[in-house]
């Protein structure tokens, strides 16, 4: 999730498990710890595509994080000059702050490594949109109440904030559930076949959704919104050239793309370079992470040192998106 809403879920959990002792400096403890876990952007991997696939890798694990607890804990408690007696506390603080960040990161559709290294697949569940407001604003509002004036009895405002984003996150998993039920029909109506299925969100809400269906020939984008009436069984199909990718399966940035993407990628050629785009962030022909991996010399393709290439943002897809939750005729 974004920086604001990982550093409001810590503040709130700080603000849960020490504010009694500790005021608003446990809203403050919480959100800096809510955000050290995404620190590790600011560490170079080596090229584009180990900065891509290793974020959210180690910073996330749950097991280095249990490391690390000890040590904030301890910073925190010699900082403030905390007795003894809230050691248990501080610690039970600390890494549920970190617990709850990487657990809320792997809703999200970038995947997070959160067994590592003991089990380095990607935890991936795509309910939420990286920003969403409906699950970030109950936890300011209640952060931002006690802010305004602490007292007895104001601490149920912390607690309502966490329970109605805690909410709202396990109606984002009932819409997923209902929302691919909802796709399946629809391709299996359109009469497609061997297909594997990824959806999520699309950009600020849980009401519209997108689905990649990837075929051995390509992948058909999807798009329902939990007030349409009929099936989506009209599905833009698009090709994905992965035979440029011949011979290559052994370069290892090709391999972790891949591999991160859980093969959900496109491959196509522009001009004289080889694209791979992954195709769970982004919308039809805009995607997030796109990497030119290879490049054509004269009758040979060859692998490049991958370097990822800037998105074009076109935002005025939002109002699109937005007609599109209400209406079964807007396209995409």
């Amino acid at each position: 999730m974004d920086s604001l809403t990982q550093f409001a879920l810590g503040a709130a959990v700080g603000e849960a498990v020490l504010g009694k002792k500790l005021g608003n400096k446990a809203m403050l403890w919480g959100g800096i710890c809510g955000t050290i876990p995404d620190l590790d952007v600011f560490i170079p991997m080596g090229n584009a595509v180990a900065d891509f696939t290793y974020h959210r890798s180690f910073s996330h694990s749950l097991f280095v994080l249990a490391l690390l607890t000890p040590l904030v804990a301890w910073l925190g408690m010699k900082i403030h000059k905390q007795p003894d007696s809230l050691k248990r506390r501080w610690w039970m603080m600390v890494y549920l702050v970190f617990a709850t960040h990487v657990l809320l990161d792997s809703f999200t559709a970038y995947g997070t490594q959160i067994f590592w290294p003991f089990f380095s697949t990607p935890m991936t569940w795509s309910s939420l949109f990286i920003i969403d407001p409906l699950y970030t604003v109950p936890l300011l509002v209640g952060l931002i109440a006690i802010l305004i004036k602490r007292s007895t009895g104001t601490e149920k405002w912390n607690l309502w904030g966490v329970g109605l984003s805690s909410l709202y996150l396990s109606w984002s998993i009932g819409a997923k559930v209902y929302v691919d039920e909802k796709m399946h029909q629809g391709l299996k109506e359109q009469g497609v076949e061997n297909y594997s299925l990824f959806s999520t969100p699309a950009p600020f809400n849980t009401l519209l959704w997108r689905g990649i269906a990837k075929t051995d020939k390509g992948y058909y984008e999807v798009y329902y919104s939990v007030f349409d009436k009929q099936l989506p069984s009209d599905n833009a199909f698009f090709i994905s050239d992965e035979n440029l990718l011949s011979g290559m399966s052994s370069d290892w940035s090709i391999a972790r793309l891949q591999w991160f993407s859980k093969g959900f990628y496109a491959v196509k050629q522009q001009d004289e370079q080889v694209i791979i785009s992954d195709l769970r962030m982004g919308l039809e022909p805009d995607y997030v992470f796109q990497f030119a991996v290879a490049k054509i010399q004269g009758d040979s393709l060859i692998t490049i040192d991958a370097e990822q290439l800037a998105p074009e943002r076109d935002l005025s897809i939002l109002n699109t998106v937005w007609r599109r939750i209400w209406s079964e005729e807007v396209q995409i």
